[in-house]
């Protein structure tokens, strides 16, 4: 049996200029992922939306959210 989860996470009220910066700033990131994980981000009207899946394992698709968004809050601080 094979699991997949899939969490997206979204950011309202977001200017087009910030969501580009903040999705720029993720890419190197966003390389080289671990086997049966991936991260799709996207610019959706005025939101930044974020896709994770893991078809493998849990805990780390958990600690690679965690790191994203910890990188996500630290690009926000630096844009302002």
């Amino acid at each position: 049996m094979s699991l997949t989860c899939q969490v997206q996470i979204v950011l309202s009220n977001i200017t087009k200029e910030k969501a580009e910066t903040v999705k720029k700033a993720l890419e190197p990131d966003n390389v080289d992922f671990p086997e049966g994980l991936s991260l799709d981000v996207e610019n959706v009207d005025n939101k930044l939306v974020f896709n994770f899946e893991s078809k493998k394992n849990m805990k780390q698709l958990i600690g690679t959210i965690d790191e994203v968004m910890d990188h996500i809050q630290v690009a926000l601080k630096v844009i302002e």
